[in-house]
């Protein structure tokens, strides 16, 4: 068997794949049974799932690295695509990894030397930085209810460091310690098979954002670890695909959100929630009206109001249970 299999989900950031690609395979050898083996002899597959892209990062792929294995789809969102990686998968372990990552020296040989040593540990996940060196948060507990009405929101900026957002990114312990978490960011997570197995694959109910929070609450149910690794570490140029749709961009996470939420908290909280969001971006639409009235920056306050207006239209409508997007 493999010892590692990498999925990567790609949506329209082709140079950005490019430099993951490249970042997987230096150091490493082509393995005889197909795909790449560590300096160590461990094995490795890459999958990238290309989710409709228009910009030949399919073609890119295939061209430069023939031993990836590319495999078209839909863009039915990250849960989707990466349960589609996964199926075709045949690593003792499997890494979703994002396309807009480079992985750092030895990480995936550091990664797993962990899993190896630890056989009560279902995921685990590296230490991310900025593209700039600076360090990601990447680590978390479970959101308790109050939590959602504070991240992501005017509240956060309003108040950064409240006690529920400290809490949420375990801002009590140092980024540079190895610690048991509830989950650990998407963007790179290395996952035992036997995990996966018991878990299920991953709710793709969620389109984008929040997946990985609750496929680690699954995971946990079952009795396994969730563990933070900084010794290993992986650049994250956060959110290059989601850029590209910025309306999309706070549907997504906010009914992402909200879908959580209904699961986890139930329908009363959900609907809360709901309401104060909704709330918020209306707030917000109306202030960047005014200041557009003035003539502050014309250009950018018309987009922002276009992209508020697209939110509240949505009605941040949570999906249903086996729907793929909001």
């Amino acid at each position: 068997m493999i010892d590692l299999s990498i999925v990567i989900v790609s949506w329209n950031v082709r140079e950005l794949l490019r430099r993951c690609l490249a970042s997987l395979v230096r150091g490493a050898a082509p393995s005889p049974g197909g795909g790449f083996a560590l300096p160590d002899g461990r094995t490795f597959e890459i999958i990238v799932v290309d989710n409709a892209s228009a910009d030949g990062s399919a073609e890119m792929a295939r061209q430069a690295y023939p031993r990836v294995e590319v495999v078209p789809s839909a863009n039915r969102g990250f849960a989707a695509g990466n349960n589609l990686g996964i199926a075709r998968s045949r690593g003792r372990y499997v890494m979703l990894l994002n396309p807009d990552t480079e992985v750092v020296g030895g990480a995936l040989a550091t990664l797993l030397d962990y899993m190896d040593a630890h056989a009560d540990v279902g995921v685990v996940g590296p230490r991310l930085l900025y593209g700039d060196g600076r360090p990601q948060s990447s680590r978390r507990r479970f959101p308790t209810p109050l939590t959602g009405f504070f991240e992501s929101t005017l509240l956060q900026q309003w108040f950064p460091h409240n006690r529920w957002l400290s809490h949420y990114y375990v801002l009590d312990r140092p980024d540079d310690a190895e610690s048991d978490v509830d989950w650990v960011v998407g963007a790179a997570m290395l996952v035992r098979r036997q995990a996966m197995e018991q878990a299920g694959p991953l709710d793709e109910g969620y389109f984008m954002y929040s997946e990985e929070m609750e496929w680690c609450r699954r995971i946990k149910a079952q009795g396994w670890r969730v563990a933070y690794l900084p010794a290993a570490t992986v650049v994250h140029h956060e959110g290059r695909s989601s850029e590209q749709v910025v309306a999309a961009r706070h549907i997504y996470f906010q009914t992402s959100k909200l879908r959580y939420y209904r699961q986890v908290h139930g329908p009363a909280w959900a609907a809360a929630l709901r309401a104060f969001l909704l709330a918020g971006y209306a707030y917000q639409w109306a202030m960047e009206g005014a200041k557009w009235l003035v003539g502050h920056k014309r250009p950018l306050r018309a987009a922002r109001l276009a992209a508020y207006a697209q939110v509240l239209r949505s009605g941040l409508r949570p999906a249903g249970p086996g729907a793929a997007q909001p």
